[in-house]
């Protein structure tokens, strides 16, 4: 492969040909570039950086933050009152590049709840509470004696599991980043540590370039990239010099010493300076085949992989003209700003400020008890008139002077008056995602309005409304599929409805078929076969009938006879009789209606039959009453049944004969009497 195909597509849009050779033959010769922009803030590294790196005794209580990275948390592995030991995790990793953490010492495992963060707002944050057990105990370690033996996908997965993420400050998944695709041509360790006060990086080159080199080539290792470049501010003699002694006789790496400006430490302003190649403004700096490591990153790489550390702790700025005993330590992920302070012999002041980063770039702390995580490199505690705040914003005098000094070359002053209206359109038009937050702008505004903070809130809201955008969109992807679905739905079962509607057609034809193709000469057998369900129905309509009259006689009050009451003897043999009749009529209403031989009889002829066998079943009916009546009077006229003279005055006078079915009057007077 070429040269000029070695690297991608967004390189050789601004070099290509003869240009892209000179670029490559002046980053060998060590040429620098210059950014636009910049200023020259007070340095005042000389606080911190004067003693070794110390390590502090161990905390009684940490506080491990669920997420402290670019990327979404993991799932807990732990719960309370578990005993945790050294390098243990904590969480699975999240998903979209998410990291776990681990227990950076050994203890139990106190609470998991909600905690304030390190940020500006000191919002609470889901968190592990670790009560140590000051022994320091390490869980089984994972270490890889010879990397080159392993491919890239291995390593790769073996620094995320040990959760090691970008130092510089951004958080970025170290992992996600060596899994770029496509040709690199340099691997930039940035070991500039632009901002004043801040001195981790310079102490950490200086006790352990020989790791940071170690680190550095495994990282060479996994992306394939041949041309190193470590880029240095020339503020650090100590630092060069120890960084230059471990790459003599090293292949491939190349110092390099940079002046002193703020922000030349920015991830775009470095690459700038030492390729002259610039970033495109929504693009990343692979895609001008480029990769940075911050130097405390290729570190902590080192230790993963060699001895299977994950990242645990890191190296702090503790600096102020507050603090008696200002320098560099070795602080254990999780552990207090409070816990720090003391240890650095903190000099508290009524309405002191203590700053989380540098002065241009940091944030002050609304609390202490907030912890430190992978991106914090420094405390600053300055003293009451270190670094006096800022006065009351006065109005814009348009003197330009923060254009001036943007090192992304944009227009800050237009950028404020866009955030103050919240329009984020015009933002978005003037390309406020391209803005670093150096504070370059805010540094030199004679009205000393605070513009990083209006650039902040800014982005807060613009993320913000990105996110109900999403979520806007999403609810309409959902709504859209379910009228989908529905419709869908509705379709099929009317295409199921016309199918069965079909089917129920071609039935109804083929019967009809059926029926017309029958033999002549079966005409007459089969007619009545048709009309048999007919007759059936007039047939149950006559039995129906019957049974009503049946049991309409049967619930009529039984006629009372003026003679004397019958004997018990009498009335079991009455009952009998009558229990006789309306066997009869049952078993007449049950009995199956004769079916004529002859061809079936139309309609109004099957009425007069039905009226006909009514007729002759209730006279049946009455004939069987008539001689229930006719018995109980013979049995009641026995001289016996006379108990009295009263009864036999009434038996000389007989009542007339009712008519059949009617009970008479005399039996109704008798009735009522008794």
């Amino acid at each position: 492969m070429s040269q000029t195909n070695a690297i991608s597509q967004a390189s050789v849009a601004y070099f290509s040909g003869d240009d892209l050779a000179r670029n490559r033959d002046e980053i060998a010769a060590g040429k620098l570039w210059r950014f636009p922009g910049g200023i020259h803030p007070p340095e005042r590294k000389e606080l911190a950086n004067q003693r070794p790196i110390a390590r502090m005794p161990i905390p009684k209580r940490l506080y491990v933050p669920l997420k402290q990275h670019i990327g979404q948390p993991g799932a807990l592995l732990v719960q309370v009152g578990e005993q945790v030991l050294k390098g243990q995790p904590l969480t699975a990793p999240g998903p979209n590049a998410g990291l776990p953490v681990h227990a950076p010492t050994s203890g139990v495992i106190a609470a998991i709840n909600d905690h304030p963060s390190a940020h500006p707002s000191a919002l609470p944050v889901p968190t592990i509470i670790l009560d140590t057990d000051g022994e320091d105990s390490w869980t089984e370690r994972q270490p890889i004696a010879d990397y080159r033996e392993h491919s890239a996908a291995e390593l790769i997965a073996h620094i995320a599991a040990a959760g090691v993420a970008g130092l510089g400050g951004a958080g970025f998944p170290t992992a996600q980043k060596l899994s770029a695709q496509g040709k690199l041509d340099y691997l930039i360790i940035n070991g500039a540590e632009c901002e004043p006060y801040i001195v981790s990086d310079d102490r950490l080159m200086r006790e352990h370039a020989a790791g940071i080199v170690r680190g550095i080539r495994i990282m060479q290792h996994i992306s394939g990239i041949e041309q190193v470049i470590i880029a240095i501010e020339d503020n650090k003699p100590e630092a060069i010099q120890a960084m230059t002694d471990a790459c003599s006789g090293q292949a491939g790496l190349s110092v390099r010493v940079i002046p002193t400006k703020y922000p030349s430490g920015g991830e775009r302003q470095l690459i700038q300076i030492l390729t002259g190649r610039e970033v495109p403004g929504n693009g990343l700096p692979q895609d001008i085949g480029v990769l940075m490591q911050n130097t405390g990153t290729a570190y902590a790489v080192y230790r993963a992989v060699i001895f299977g550390e994950p990242l645990l702790e890191r190296v702090i700025t503790l600096t102020g003209e507050a603090l008696s005993r200002p320098g560099t330590v070795w602080a254990p992920l999780g552990c207090g700003v409070e816990d720090l302070l003391e240890f650095a012999g903190y000099q508290g002041y009524p309405k002191a400020r203590v700053i989380m980063g540098g002065p241009m770039m940091g944030f002050t702390l609304p609390r202490l008890d907030v912890p430190v995580i992978k991106g914090s490199n420094c405390i600053l505690a300055p003293a009451r008139k270190e670094l006096p705040t800022a006065g009351t914003e006065m109005a814009c005098i348009r003197c330009g002077a923060c254009a001036d000094v943007c090192p992304a070359s944009l227009l800050p002053q237009q950028l404020y008056w866009l955030a103050r209206d919240h329009d984020h359109d015009g933002l978005r038009d003037y390309n406020l995602a391209d803005c670093i937050e150096c504070g370059a702008c805010a540094y030199v505004c004679p009205s000393e309005i605070p513009l990083v903070h209006y650039y902040r809130q800014a982005k807060a809201d613009m993320r913000e409304q990105y996110i109900e955008k999403q979520k806007a969109e999403i609810a309409k992807e959902r709504f859209e599929a379910r009228k989908a679905r529905l419709e869908r739905e509705k379709q099929e079962r009317e295409a199921r409805h016309a199918r069965a509607a079909e089917a129920r057609k071609q039935a109804q034809a083929e019967r009809e078929a059926a029926a017309a193709a029958a033999p002549a000469t079966d005409t007459t057998d089969a007619t009545p076969a048709a009309k048999k369900p007919n007759d059936r129905i007039a047939a149950a309509v006559a039995r129906a009938k019957a049974k009503k009259a049946a049991q309409a006689a049967e619930s009529s009050p039984e006629p009372q006879p003026e003679q004397a009451p019958m004997s018990k003897d009498d009335r079991v043999k009455a009952a009998v009789a009558r229990a006789k009749a309306k066997k009869a009529a049952q078993a007449a209403e049950s009995s199956p209606e004769p079916q004529p031989e002859q061809a079936p009889m139309s309609k109004d002829d099957r009425v007069k039959a039905a009226i006909a066998r009514a007729k002759a079943k209730k006279a049946a009916q009455a004939k069987a009453l008539q001689a229930s009546e006719n018995s109980e009077g013979k049995v009641s006229n026995k001289p016996e049944s006379l108990p009295d003279s009263s009864n036999s005055a009434q038996a000389a006078d007989p009542a007339p004969e009712a008519t059949p079915g009617e009970p008479s009057p005399s039996r109704n007077k008798q009735g009522s009497d008794q």
